[in-house]
């Protein structure tokens, strides 16, 4: 019998491990350099664009790439969270999150978007 329980958990923790390495949620970290005039994402997945939308704004405003998942927003005027965040997924289209930057974010803090990515 005990060979059976332990058995049934050992495949059960391989079946975990199996799914958890097919999708990751993507966060976004705020990255050094960010202010109230700048904003330095980090995503700890490869994405291809990203654009936020500061509140009450009407259109979104494209980041730039600066390194390898490091996207940048450098502005002349205070930004106004929260900020949505959209962006194309490597081979997958465009997903938005609503709010997931609050306008009193703080560098080296790290936002769950709630998207699960491969």
């Amino acid at each position: 019998m005990a060979s059976l329980s332990s058995f049934l958990l050992a495949v059960a923790v391989a079946a975990l491990l199996v799914i958890g390495s097919y999708a990751t949620e993507l966060t976004f970290k705020v990255g050094q350099g960010s202010s109230t005039t700048s904003l330095n994402l980090i995503t700890n997945v490869a994405i291809s664009e990203v654009e936020v939308k500061e509140k009450g704004a009407g259109d979104w405003t494209g980041l730039k790439e600066s390194s390898a998942n490091t996207w940048t927003l450098k502005t002349g005027a205070k930004l106004k969270g929260p900020f949505s965040v959209r962006f194309l997924v490597k081979n997958g289209g465009y997903r938005v999150v609503d709010d997931v930057i609050p306008e009193a974010f703080k560098v080296g803090s790290v936002y769950k978007s709630g998207i699960q990515l491969k």
